[in-house]
């Protein structure tokens, strides 16, 4: 949620943070803006909506100075307007904020007694008067930041300018992520490094409770209590290049299109194609100790867990809980001396789920982290990162993240199984081969877009959806069910096929499509059965299926999409690539903002 970035030198500031905050689309937004010093003073153009809203204003009123600051803001405490968005501040002092300040209203109670006058909704603005009051009482900049700091409570990323002061800019981060980047002849701060990799790829991370006082010649960092402290320039990962569209449509058909890519990639790192093993990186406990796993994700990722747990119980025996990350850290359930905390996530920087890990760390867990930045604060964090290659993910409804994260966990699966001897060498290289036959498989799922398209105009149509699905296509059924949610605005709702008798099936009729992932597989004829019992009730039946299964399943189903035969260990992958497809090619017939729909952030870094 939301975008920070910060340039201190000697180019003009307004171009570089517009493209700066046009990588930082994928975030999500719902208005813009940036700051400059000029001469003694501070000017701004904000604007609701798009980049190129902001654009515009930036073209008809120009906006010099070598020094400023950018934002994209997700509205949180005010609507999302032009006299809301971000940069907020007074003539002496410009402020840009990622995070939630909980005891805003306290503080501007207090602020307006002594005077200050308010001009928006926002918690952020508090931020900036309070700095503002500080100035006003003959504090220097950088007291006054850091007293202010004192005063918040809350999660933020904060970067701040000040009038008359051409040579400085101040941070500070709480529970949202920050980093400084380090230039030839300026200095950088942004909410990551992609933002920042056109601009610099020496980037240091802050930690939480650190602010940091930059320069044109550099960074110092200091802690909480103000203490000097040490922070590492490295090299970061990410490149300059444009992340482009390459000729789709949309940022989501391309990404679609890259599954065999990212499914390639990180199989590659987690497997012995010579060996058909699993390459399980050293890790700082022994498998066959290890009584219990908890699982932590939101959103897809959440559902990419529950298959997760599904494997991990059946192939390893390892007794596996799920939690939304949202929910973990307050149900403090009791954790098992000696067990497993596994993190799900895209960005390594979803609040939530940070906060699960520092609880399962505090529980005495190892942390193991599935991310897609190797970068990322949760990666930072673990004991072990196990990475998703799937490259930078600008659509906001995840795709070929999801798929490289259940790639991930499968292969950790079959590694955690082999090491507790559940499975025997034979049965892992059995699986293994099956995993290394996903990248060729996704393409045909790919090259066979027909039916999908044929079959999203009847979705197209559609008020209500059921998704079912069984076992780990359970999970499969849930993550199709938030994709006709997110980018089609379908009600849909997901169920274990097994449920349908339990209430859902009140809600059948000629109206309600019913969309059936049933593989053939061990549970193929008990998911068959939930199946017939909603055609037989004028359901209007999708089957999604390898030949097998659709053969036996045509004569009851209003329409049946073929997809590969695999193992149905793997199953499960294709038939996401196929749900994501049909909701993507039916939020394009319904005419929605496929790759950034309303109300969603892509990296929620907030609670």
């Amino acid at each position: 949620m939301c975008g920070i970035v910060g340039v201190i030198g000697i180019e003009p500031a307004a171009p570089l943070l517009l493209e700066a905050l046009r990588r930082l689309e994928y975030r999500g937004y719902d208005s813009a803006g940036i700051a400059t010093l000029l001469g003694n003073g501070i000017a701004r153009r904000r604007a609701p909506g798009k980049l190129g809203n902001l654009a515009a204003e930036l073209e008809r009123d120009p906006l010099p100075g070598v020094v400023g600051i950018g934002h994209t803001r997700w509205a949180t405490h005010g609507a999302p307007t032009q006299r809301n968005a971000h940069p907020h501040g007074t003539p002496r002092v410009s402020v840009v904020h990622n995070g939630i300040i909980e005891n805003h209203a306290e503080l501007r109670a207090e602020l307006e007694a002594q005077g200050q006058v308010f001009e928006t909704e926002t918690d952020t603005e508090t931020v900036a008067q309070l700095v503002d009051l500080h100035l006003q009482n003959g504090l220097e900049p950088v007291e006054a930041a850091r007293r202010a700091f004192g005063r918040l409570e809350g999660a933020y990323a904060l970067a701040m300018v000040f009038a008359g002061h051409p040579e400085l800019m101040v941070g500070a981060q709480h529970g949202a992520p920050l980093a400084v980047g380090f230039g030839e002849t300026a200095m950088y701060l942004g909410s990551d490094s992609l933002a920042l990799a056109p601009m610099t790829r020496r980037i240091a991370y802050m930690q939480d409770g650190d602010w940091t006082v930059v320069t044109r010649e550099g960074a110092a960092f200091f802690g909480p209590s103000g203490q000097a402290v040490n922070r590492e320039v490295r090299l970061t990962v990410q490149t300059g290049a444009v992340v482009g569209k390459d000729g789709y449509r949309h940022f989501m058909e391309k990404e679609l299109h890259e599954h065999p890519a990212a499914i390639g990639q990180t199989l590659a790192r987690m497997l012995d194609p010579a060996t058909r093993s699993v390459l399980l990186p050293t890790l700082p406990f022994d498998w066959a100790k290890v009584p219990r796993m908890t699982i932590a994700a939101c959103g897809s990722t959440y559902f990419a867990g529950l298959a997760g747990r599904h494997w991990m119980e059946e192939l390893a025996r390892l007794p596996t809980d799920i939690d939304y990350a949202s929910e973990l850290r307050y149900r403090k359930p009791p954790m098992s001396k000696g067990g497993l905390g596994l993190l799900v996530s895209q960005s390594g920087e979803t609040a939530d789920t940070l906060a699960a890990l520092r609880f399962l760390r505090g529980a005495g867990q190892h942390v193991v982290s599935v991310v897609n930045v190797p970068e990322s604060t949760m990666a930072r964090e673990s004991d072990v990162v196990l990475e998703t290659v799937a490259g930078p993910e600008i659509g906001v409804a995840s795709t070929k993240a999801f798929t490289a994260q259940l790639t991930v966990l499968a292969c950790l699966a079959v590694g955690a199984a082999r090491a507790r001897g559940t499975i025997s060498a034979e049965r892992e290289a059995a699986l293994v081969a099956a995993l290394l036959e996903l990248p060729s498989k996704a393409g045909e799922v790919l090259a066979n877009a027909a039916p999908i398209q044929r079959l999203a105009e009847r979705m197209a149509e559609a008020r209500d959806v059921l998704c079912l699905g069984r076992g780990a296509c359970h999970a499969i059924a849930l993550e199709a069910a938030l994709k006709l949610k997110e980018i089609c605005y379908i009600h849909a709702e997901g169920y274990a096929a097994g449920e349908m008798k339990h209430g859902p099936i009140a809600l059948i009729d000629r109206q309600v499509p019913i969309l059936a992932i049933v593989p053939s597989g061990p549970l193929f004829e008990k998911t068959a059965s939930n199946v017939q019992e909603a055609g037989a009730r004028g359901g209007q039946v999708v089957v999604l299926s390898d030949a097998a299964g659709c053969a036996k399943l045509q004569s009851i189903s209003a329409e049946v999409i073929e997809l590969p035969t695999v193992d149905p260990f793997v199953a499960p992958v294709l038939h996401a690539i196929a749900a994501q497809m049909l909701a993507y090619h039916t939020a394009v017939l319904r005419g929605t903002d496929v790759d950034q729909p309303r109300n969603l952030a892509k990296s929620v870094t907030v609670e």
